[in-house]
C-alpha cells in the first residue's frame, strides 16, 4: 500500500502501530515522513534535538521483524517525542537552560525505556518552558527559544511541555511525553487543541503511578510526575498501558454517568472560551451524562497555602540529588541559577536560593495538603461522581512575550493577573493533592484558539477516567489540524 503524506500525517498513534504490525506501512517510511515534517516546521520550535539517524536505524530495525515479531509489541514503530527534561541515553536532557545544555544520560527514564522495549522510537527532544518552571514555553533567544503555537504561532502553546504539545499538533509526532508539576502536561494540551494526562502520585509509593525518581530533572518530588500526551485520549491509554502495564479499560456508558462541576473553577472564564466549554457541556448531557453542581469553597485557600511551599522548597533537595545521581555537568542550585535565561525563571531560583518558603514546608505538607485530599476525597464520595469536570485553563492561549517570557494577562479586560497565576488556576489543585487529571479538546473559539475540558479523579481511578475521556472524545469529536 502507498501511503500519502497527508494519510501518514493523519494517523494517530493507535493508528500507526497497527498498519505497521499488519505491514501495510513500512516504519521508515513513516519516520522520514515525520522526520521532514519536523524540518519543515522548525520555525515552530518544538523541537530542540532531532534524532535522525537513531530513528531511521531504529525504524529499519523495526520493518526488518516478522509480522508476528511486530505482533508483539505494542508499540512497533511509532515515533515519539520527549520532553527534554526526561533522561534519555544519546540525545540531550538540558531542561531548556544553559547550565545542562549538551548533557547527555548514561540511561533512559523508566518511562522511556517502556516506551523502547514496545517498539516505539523517540524522534526527538521537546522544548519546555526552560527548567519546566512555566506555562508559556517562551524561551529567550538565543538559548532554546519560544516555542511557538501551530494554530497561531504569534501565540503561547502553554507550558511548561509546550514542545511537546506543539510537535503532536504540528503532526511532527503522533504522541509524546511531558512532564506535569501543576499543569504542564494539561494546559499545553488545552491550548493546542491535543489530549494531556498526569497520572496518579498520590502520596507516593504504591500511589505513584509512574516511577521516575532522579530520571528527570525535577522541580518537586511530592508534584512531579511523567505524563504522556497525544491527539486521542485512545492514544493516552496506549501509552499509559505499555508504561505501567495495567493495559485493560473499564466499560463506560455515558448514560447516567454522574460528573461533578465544581463552581470554583468555572468562575471568572474568558467568555470565548466559556462558550465552548458550555457546549462541550450541553453535548455531553445530551449523550446522557449527568452534571452534579458542587461547592468546594475551600478548594483555592487550601491550594495557595500548599503550592509555592512544596514547589519552592523542595528543589533544594531534589535538584542536587538529580545532578549527583546522573553525574551532570554542574552540582548545585546555584551553578543550574547563575546562567538560567529567562528572567520569570531566574525569579524562581532566587526564591529556592533563599529558601524563602522553608518555615511553611511543614506545614503545607502536613496539615494542608491533607486537608486538600480529604476535601476531594469527600467532594466525590457526598457526590457521588466518577470525576469532576471544568475548563482547564480559565482562558484560550495569549500572545508570546519573547522580550521577557512571560507577562500579566487580562480574562474580559478585567484587572491584570499574573500569567503563569492565570493559567495555573484550574489545574494546580490537583497537582497538590496527587490525583489524576486529564485535559480533552472541547472546540476553537471563533477566532480559532483551541480549548481543553478537564476531567479529575480519585487517585488510581486513571484507567477509569482514561475510559471516561475517550468516551467523552467521541461525542465532542478531534478539532480540525492547524494549517501550516
Amino acid at each position: 500500500m502507498t501511503w500519502t503524506v497527508d494519510e501518514q500525517l493523519a494517523l494517530t498513534a493507535t493508528e500507526a502501530v497497527a498498519a505497521i504490525q499488519q505491514g501495510r506501512l513500512l516504519a521508515t517510511d513513516y519516520v522520514a515522513t515525520l522526520l521532514a515534517r519536523a524540518a519543515a516546521l522548525s520555525t515552530l520550535n518544538a523541537l530542540t534535538a532531532l534524532n535522525m539517524e537513531g530513528a531511521l536505524d531504529a525504524a529499519r530495525r523495526i520493518d526488518a521483524l516478522s509480522t508476528a515479531e511486530k505482533a508483539r509489541l505494542p508499540l512497533a514503530g511509532l515515533p515519539v517525542v520527549v520532553k527534554d527534561n526526561i533522561n534519555t541515553v544519546g540525545l540531550q536532557t538540558s531542561a531548556g537552560t544553559p547550565a545542562l545544555e549538551n548533557f547527555i544520560p548514561k540511561t533512559n527514564a523508566p518511562s522511556v525505556q517502556r516506551l523502547l522495549d514496545a517498539g516505539a522510537i523517540v524522534l526527538g527532544k521537546a522544548n519546555m518552558h526552560e527548567l519546566a518552571f512555566g506555562i508559556t514555553s517562551t524561551n529567550l533567544a538565543p538559548h532554546a527559544g519560544p516555542v511557538r503555537n501551530p494554530y497561531d504561532p504569534s501565540l503561547i502553546p502553554g507550558g511548561s511541555s509546550g514542545g511537546t504539545a506543539a510537535a503532536i499538533a504540528a503532526r511532527i509526532a503522533p504522541a509524546g511525553l511531558g512532564t506535569d508539576t501543576g499543569g504542564s502536561t494539561r494546559i499545553p494540551a488545552a491550548l493546542t487543541g491535543t489530549a494531556g494526562f498526569r497520572p496518579s502520585v498520590g502520596n507516593g509509593g504504591a500511589a505513584r503511578r509512574y516511577h521516575d525518581t532522579n530520571a528527570v530533572v525535577p522541580i518537586s518530588r511530592t508534584r512531579d510526575t511523567v505524563g504522556p500526551m497525544a491527539r486521542t485520549v485512545a492514544d493516552i491509554a496506549l501509552l499509559d498501558g505499555v508504561i505501567t502495564g495495567d493495559t485493560a479499560l473499564p466499560a463506560v456508558s455515558l448514560a447516567g454517568l454522574r460528573i461533578g462541576l465544581p463552581a470554583q473553577l468555572w468562575e471568572g472564564l474568558e467568555h470565548a472560551l466559556a462558550r465552548i466549554a458550555r457546549d462541550a457541556l450541553a453535548r455531553l448531557e445530551a449523550a446522557g451524562v449527568i452534571f452534579v453542581d458542587v461547592d468546594m469553597p475551600d478548594l483555592i485557600t487550601l491550594n495557595d497555602k500548599v503550592s509555592s511551599p512544596v514547589a519552592l522548597h523542595e528543589p533544594v533537595d531534589d535538584v542536587p540529588a538529580w545532578l549527583v545521581a546522573n553525574d551532570a555537568p554542574v552540582k548545585t542550585v546555584v551553578d543550574i541559577a547563575v546562567r538560567i535565561a529567562c528572567p520569570d525563571v531566574r525569579s524562581a531560583y532566587d526564591a529556592i536560593i533563599a529558601d524563602v518558603f522553608a518555615s511553611q514546608y511543614e506545614a503545607a505538607m502536613n496539615t494542608w495538603r491533607p486537608q486538600l485530599q480529604q476535601l476531594y476525597d469527600a467532594t466525590f464520595s457526598m457526590h457521588r461522581i466518577d470525576a469532576l469536570l471544568f475548563p482547564t485553563t480559565p482562558l484560550a492561549a495569549v500572545p508570546l512575550d519573547e522580550v521577557n517570557g512571560s507577562s500579566s494577562v487580562t480574562i474580559n479586560g478585567g484587572e491584570p493577573l499574573d500569567e503563569m497565576s492565570a493559567f495555573l488556576r484550574n489545574t494546580d489543585p490537583a497537582s497538590n493533592a496527587g490525583i489524576p487529571g486529564l485535559s480533552v479538546p472541547a472546540g476553537l473559539t471563533k477566532d480559532g484558539r483551541p480549548v481543553g475540558i478537564e476531567l479529575d479523579g480519585p487517585t488510581g481511578s486513571d484507567r477509569r477516567l482514561l475510559a471516561i475521556g475517550i468516551a467523552f472524545e467521541q461525542v465532542l469529536k478531534p478539532l480540525p489540524a492547524p494549517v501550516l
